[in-house]
């Protein structure tokens, strides 16, 4: 399995090739939201697209990472580390981080 890191790189040198933004963040952040939107829009109509926008938002996150110099590979495995000895607790029926 290729690693995401080599992953960021790849999608990074292929904006590089085909001319797409590497520099305004706020633009990148919104196309992953609209990315996300997408998705989101294939899921409630029971598209058979949903996987493909889905990949669409791991694209572009992975390129901003590699915009920013951040590992998201690493990140992620400190993030689920983080989520995996955080305490729960249901108040009033909702479920909280404590």
């Amino acid at each position: 399995m290729v690693s995401l890191k080599k992953l960021q790189k790849q999608i990074y040198a292929n904006k590089i090739k085909k001319g797409f933004n590497t520099t305004d963040i706020y633009k990148e952040f919104c196309l992953i939201h609209e990315e996300v939107s997408e998705a989101c829009r294939a899921y409630y109509r029971k598209e058979y697209t949903v996987g493909e926008e889905l990949a669409d938002v791991a694209i572009y996150l992975l390129g901003l990472s590699e915009i920013l110099n951040i590992n998201l590979e690493k990140e992620i495995k400190r993030k689920v580390l983080r989520n995996s000895k955080r305490v729960y607790k249901r108040i009033n029926g909702v479920l909280t981080k404590r």
